[in-house]
Order: structure tokens, then sequence, then C-alpha cells
């Protein structure tokens, strides 16, 4: 049976349109050409913790899609969903080779570490006006000099092509001057993230004038 090239109907996409989890689902359908239905859900007024919504994640949280029958939550799943549903070659996104699939996984386990406690708790702090976060913004750093260094000897997280490992970081990444996080150290990884810019049928994640975006 041949795998299916695009769905059936637009992928619907729950998602909260400053959420960096969110745009990276979002980009990547847009990367691999997929019709998508966004749908916001209001944060603010708590629409992710209604029945509705938790009948959809348990957790509570976005992004969510729907494609056709199939529900799926947590930005790094969907990922890895849609490259085995739907890119024409899905091996360039999550290779099958033992250790190049380790690459990518490793970078995906950092999205949801280091990444999200670091650069994205530092942006969230920013974001809500919550209390300032020293600790957050000195474990971006601290990802951003290993990132730095990877970078240095590969032009992409994973090898010489860009991978899931590259979609899921991206996003906070790009953003995190909006958390106080300054990328001027790091001209590896600013050169990483116009790689990503560059790539066809990019879409960029909206941009808050907050912390150093100010």
């Amino acid at each position: 049976m041949s795998k299916p090239q695009t769905p059936v109907r637009p992928i619907r996409l729950y998602r909260y349109a400053l959420s960096g989890h969110c745009h990276r689902v979002e980009l990547f359908l847009s990367l691999l050409g997929l019709p998508m239905e966004a749908v916001e859900v209001d944060l603010a007024a708590g629409a992710h913790k209604t029945p509705a919504f938790l009948a959809m994640n348990a957790f509570g949280q976005v992004p969510v899609i729907q494609d056709g029958e199939c529900m799926l939550a947590d930005a790094n799943a969907i990922l890895v969903y849609l490259a085995k549903r739907y890119a024409e070659r899905p091996e360039q996104w999550l290779p099958q080779e033992p250790q190049a699939a380790a690459a990518v996984q490793r970078w995906l386990s950092v999205a949801a570490g280091q990444l999200a406690f670091g650069p994205a708790a530092a942006r969230v702090t920013q974001l809500f006006k919550r209390p300032d976060n020293p600790e957050a913004i000195t474990r971006a750093h601290t990802l951003f000099a290993v990132m730095e260094q990877q970078l240095g000897q590969s032009a992409f997280l994973a090898g010489s092509t860009p991978t899931l490992a590259d979609i899921a970081n991206y996003s906070y990444v790009a953003h995190a001057p909006e958390g106080n996080v300054s990328l001027e150290p790091y001209p590896a990884l600013r050169a990483w993230l116009a790689r990503i810019e560059a790539l066809p049928r990019f879409v960029p994640m909206v941009k808050t004038p907050i912390g150093l975006a100010a």
C-alpha cells in the first residue's frame, strides 16, 4: 500500500500562536507542503482545560493535531508522525541508520529538556510578565554554547542536512531575545537560524516586542 502524500482533508492544528511548540508543528506542516486548518485555543480563558480539549489531550496542552481519525498531541510526537506519514523521504527528517537516528533523538530530548527549561522558560517570563527567571537565562546560554560548538562542526544539529532535530529546536532559539537571551555571542547559531529560514516554504513565528526584542 502506497504512502499518501497529502491528507484527505486539511490537518487541523489546535494551537496558541505565540507558542514555539505549536510553531514547530506549523513550520513542519508548511515545509512538507501539507494543507492545514489552524484552530486557535484561548489559553487565557482556560480553553485548554475544558472537558472537550482534555478529551483530545489529557495533559491540557497545545499543540494537538487532528488528521482524519487520528488525534495526536505533543509537538515532537507530531513531528515524528508527520515525517513518517507524509514526507516524500521520511529518512531525510528521521534517519533509519542507528547512529544518525540517535543523533536526531538526542536533539528531540534537548527540545523537551534544556530548550524548554532554558530559552522557552525565559521567554514565558517576559511574555506573561512573571517574576524574573535568571536561572532560565543561564540555562539558555549553557545550551547555546553547546549548540554553537556543534554548529561549528556541521551545518545542522544532526548533520549536513536539516532533520527533525532542527525543526524541534528552531522556534525557541530564534525567539530567545524575547526572553532577554542575546544571540549575539553565537555566530554559528545565528547562521543556522538563517539556513532554516532559507528552506522552501519556511513560515516564521509571530514576533513579540518584549525583552531584548522590544
